[in-house]
């Protein structure tokens, strides 16, 4: 699959689930962003979350603003896997920490981290 026909399509599948509503949006492209971050390195979710964070604001006529920094955001919460950060997995093994507690500990924490980036992004970033 070509990746100039991958990103307007998930940034079109996002406007969907959103319903169109820019603070619903900030929601799922927080979730969106941070799974992917899970799975792949943070800067790697945050590089090809932004295409598509440009291309919801631009069909929508809002600023990119609040969904830039929605997707720092979310790239930065990797707490639920040691996977997303290159920290996670340097204190795993020496620390004796199994992925499971990662999990435990650090999805908690992530579920906090997008209530809270979720409600004041949209307060801070007008959109």
């Amino acid at each position: 699959m070509n990746n100039h026909f991958l990103k307007p399509l998930l940034a079109t599948a996002l406007a969907g689930i959103s319903g169109g509503n820019p603070h619903l949006m900030v929601l799922v492209l927080y979730l969106v962003t941070v799974l992917f971050t899970e799975m792949i390195t943070n800067n790697a979710a945050a590089v090809l979350m932004f295409p598509v964070a440009l291309g919801l604001a631009a069909s929508m006529g809002i600023s990119v603003v609040p969904f830039a920094v929605t997707i720092m955001m979310a790239a930065s919460a990797s707490f639920a896997t040691p996977v997303g950060y290159q920290t996670n997995l340097m204190v795993m093994g020496p620390g004796g920490y199994k992925f499971r507690d990662y999990l435990t500990l650090g999805l908690p924490l992530t579920v906090i981290t997008c209530l809270l980036s979720t409600l004041l992004i949209p307060l801070i970033w007008k959109m």
